[in-house]
């Protein structure tokens, strides 16, 4: 048994007062965590292609039209989108007990890119109960995806392979991809070039109605997260571990998996497919405040937040008066940080 493992399985008192000890980490971080928030979306507002002038708010219609139409609803989509996927990067580590494990590398990203591709391809921009009918395709893309990876990397005796789950990963996004250049090859120009666009990632959106429809949907797959925050905490030391400590490790995993799906769905339905910020944030929230989860997940939340938002303002700036990608940034950054981790993990596997 692992030290952490018994540490869980201390008494009660002992359980309380760690609670004790997290409330207080929390009281004390969230107030940072938030600055760094605030200051990120400060940073967005203000840098651009043309700087930001408070003065010509008030004056320039033009101006103000620019910065409440076009400026600040991208921030809050950069927001909203890494805020998302770094929340299911740190459930899914937590979950699958990987490091390398994120929306992207386990192929849920890919899943949901086709089906969105799939969508917009059959012209399907309609809505379904004020759902755009992109969301579901990107939803049930990600769905599957999810339970593919999920059942390949189980082993006949329920054991979880690691090697394994990454693998799956792997083959699932390259046959996401393949799927994606047919829909691209058979599809007319103009969607053809939609997918193409919306593959690299993109967070330009004019006002607040998409996020709005957005967030009808990714609050509760926020809310769902968080309630299974200690159950993933546990999870993360062992299902044995866990199912001894009265976690339904089952039913914890489908519902991580149904909110990871929606949340994954969304996202990548709206910005396209952001790579590996599920894969950074969460282990720099790790080497800032720990590993436990219960901290982790709101953490990664707003760390996400924050990065994305500095992202997609280096994207915006980098080749001005062009813009960059923001996909392209969050790879780039991303990559060595994902091949560092793995080579880490080889390093520790050997011991």
């Amino acid at each position: 048994m692992t030290a952490k493992s018994e540490e869980l399985q201390s008494p009660p008192v002992g359980r309380q007062l760690r609670r004790g000890r997290v409330a207080v980490r929390l009281r004390f971080a969230l107030p940072l965590l938030i600055a760094i928030l605030v200051l990120s979306v400060l940073i967005g507002l203000y840098i651009g292609y043309q700087p930001l002038n408070l003065a010509a708010l008030s004056s320039d219609p033009i101006a103000r039209a620019v910065f409440f139409r076009l400026r600040m609803p991208r921030v809050l989509m950069a927001s909203v989108v890494g805020a998302s996927l770094a929340m299911v990067g740190a459930a899914l580590q937590a979950l699958f007990r990987n490091p390398l494990a994120d929306p992207f590398t386990l192929g849920v990203s890919g899943g949901a890119s086709l089906g969105a591709s799939l969508a917009i391809a059959l012209g399907l921009g309609i809505s379904f109960a004020g759902v755009p009918i992109i969301f579901i395709a990107a939803f049930l893309g990600a769905g599957l995806s999810v339970l593919f990876v999920y059942r390949l990397a189980h082993s006949g005796s329920g054991v979880m392979l690691p090697g394994a789950l990454l693998l799956a990963g792997v083959v699932l996004n390259l046959c996401a991809s393949s799927g994606v250049l047919v829909i691209q090859y058979l599809a007319n120009y103009g969607r053809a070039l939609q997918i193409l666009r919306w593959l690299i990632g993109s967070l330009d959106v004019v006002g607040f109605d998409l996020i709005w429809r957005m967030l009808i949907l990714l609050i509760p797959g926020w809310l769902i997260l968080g309630s299974y925050a200690r159950d993933l905490h546990l999870l993360a030391t062992g299902e044995e571990s866990a199912a001894s400590l009265g976690v339904g490790v089952r039913h914890t995993e489908r519902m991580v998996f149904i909110a990871s799906s929606l949340i994954v769905g969304v996202t990548v339905s709206v910005g396209g497919s952001i790579g590996f910020v599920g894969l950074i944030v969460p282990h720099a929230a790790r080497i800032l405040f720990g590993q436990d989860v219960r901290f982790l997940l709101p953490a990664s939340f707003l760390l996400g937040a924050a990065f994305l938002v500095l992202a997609d303002t280096l994207a915006r700036v980098a080749i001005s008066p062009a813009e960059l990608p923001v996909g392209a940034i969050t790879a780039l950054l991303g990559g060595p940080v994902f091949l560092f981790l793995l080579r880490r993990q080889r390093r520790y596997s050997a011991m």
